[in-house]
């Protein structure tokens, strides 16, 4: 069975322009591909992508077959919402089929349920693995309307960052293997202070660059610092990008008086509307950004 990396490649750039702090765009195939190459020699063997990423997994099928590394990867894709009305099973079949096809594979590490109201689905998807089309079957939360998801599930994908806590309760859960999503708050963390429109972000900031430690190093070395299994999504656009997370990745775990002292800062959390990139929208509505 593939085993998954610390860090994991999240690939939704590879098929469209992703994220407010996206400043360079969906990068070239020739980029991607040496993006892949890097990772691998790395030691990065996990990839995250989805039907839903615009043409990632296309991408990422010939990519690998290009590089010759085709089957070296532990690649998990998800499954799009079930229609209502649609059979659960004959369409999560189709879809998984779909995204084979595409990646050149015969089987993922891992498929996901993209929608977490499809968690009631997870016997249905699991019979997938029966037909040797995934090692895995697991579903991808994202509200705290559906916090205690996934009870049943292989693996997990959650959202966490530094400011983000809303599914710390998911780490170190036996076997259960947990993918960590937006370690940089779609970038919230990083781009300039005056981009960042979620205005209750900004103090939190402030005192988590107090600490001295550059934020992207904070970001991904606090992450590390969470109960295993699980595994680091960082997207990227850029060869550059991948080589920091990397350089990152190598350093050592953050002393102890570190993280207290971030548990001291975030220690009252912030709003599931200011935390989480599904409510922006509706952020910005309400105070008229």
């Amino acid at each position: 069975m593939h085993t998954f990396s610390k860090v994991m490649l999240g690939t939704v750039q590879f098929g469209m322009n992703y994220g407010v702090a996206n400043t360079s765009g969906k990068p070239s195939y020739e980029t991607v591909k040496a993006i892949l190459k890097e990772a691998y020699d790395h030691n990065v063997n996990a990839l995250d992508t989805a039907p839903e990423y615009g043409d990632s997994e296309e991408v990422i099928g010939k990519a690998l077959n290009e590089l010759g590394l085709a089957g070296r990867f532990s690649i998990v894709t998800k499954i799009p919402s079930i229609p209502e009305g649609a059979a659960p099973y004959e369409f999560m079949e189709k879809s998984l089929a779909s995204s084979l096809k595409k990646l050149h594979a015969e089987c993922v590490a891992a498929v996901l349920l993209h929608s977490e109201k499809d968690d009631v689905h997870m016997d249905e998807l699991k019979k997938l693995k029966d037909k040797g089309m995934t090692e895995r079957a697991g579903v991808s939360l994202n509200t705290l309307a559906f916090k205690d998801g996934g009870k049943t599930a292989d693996c997990i994908q959650v959202p966490a960052s530094l400011l983000d806590h809303r599914f710390d309760h998911c780490f170190g859960k036996g076997d259960r293997h947990c993918f960590v999503r937006g370690a940089y708050l779609q970038g919230m963390l990083l781009m300039p202070e005056e981009k960042v429109f979620v205005s209750e972000i900004v103090p939190y900031r402030r005192r988590l660059q107090a600490l001295g430690i550059p934020m992207a190093e904070l970001a991904l070395r606090y992450l590390f610092a969470k109960p295993a299994p699980c595994s680091i999504l960082t997207g990227v656009e850029t060869l550059g990008q991948l080589k920091e997370n990397l350089r990152i990745a190598e350093m050592p775990p953050l002393p102890q008086d570190v993280l207290q002292a971030v548990e001291d800062i975030v220690s009252e959390r912030l709003p599931e509307i200011c935390v989480s990139p599904y409510f922006w929208k509706r952020y910005k509505e309400e105070r008229g950004l």
